[in-house]
């Protein structure tokens, strides 16, 4: 099955960012920092750390590269259990890997929880894992579209297609 490639505009993207930073704004919770999850939250992360003045960090967990993602989550953690209010930012939830892969790493490194929160962009409700803050939610159930970033069309169309590929629960 080809998936069916979803490009999200600037603008479209702009707007999310401004519709997620105000429902960041609202809610009560101020984050201490922000953490953009590599690869696609560094980009979001970076337009909600400038709209809101928060400062940010990163970390790259998509790289799968030791000590880029496990021992930077390590100190991150600590900074949690030291207090710090912690907002990770990602594009997606689609399945909720990343986040639960997240969260665990962070509990096995002593974070605090309660100091813990999580935002995308799109949130698919019927997701495993549940974020905190979202600019949009879709359902997969129904919306099959494989959406492409911003920051990501500047890739190769067949590069678009394997990553799809590599997915295919979240084709069908």
């Amino acid at each position: 099955m080809t998936p069916y490639l979803f490009p999200i505009s600037h603008d479209a993207f702009l707007a999310d960012v401004a519709r997620l930073s105000a429902r960041l704004d609202a809610g009560g919770w101020r984050p201490d920092y922000l953490v953009g999850i590599g690869r696609g939250g560094l980009v979001p992360a970076v337009h909600v750390s400038h709209r809101l003045n928060i400062p940010m960090l990163s970390v790259d967990y998509s790289s799968k590269v030791a000590g880029f993602a496990a021992e930077l989550l390590g100190k991150i953690a600590a900074q949690s259990a030291a207090g710090a209010r912690l907002l990770f930012i990602d594009d997606i939830n689609d399945s909720g890997g990343t986040i639960a892969d997240i969260r665990r790493l962070l509990g096995d490194r002593g974070c605090d929880a309660g100091n813990l929160r999580f935002a995308v962009l799109l949130n698919n409700i019927r997701s495993r894992e549940s974020v905190d803050y979202r600019a949009r939610d879709i359902d997969r159930d129904s919306d099959r579209r494989w959406f492409v970033f911003p920051w990501e069309a500047g890739a190769a169309r067949e590069d678009i297609l394997a990553e799809a590929a590599s997915v295919p629960e979240r084709l069908r």
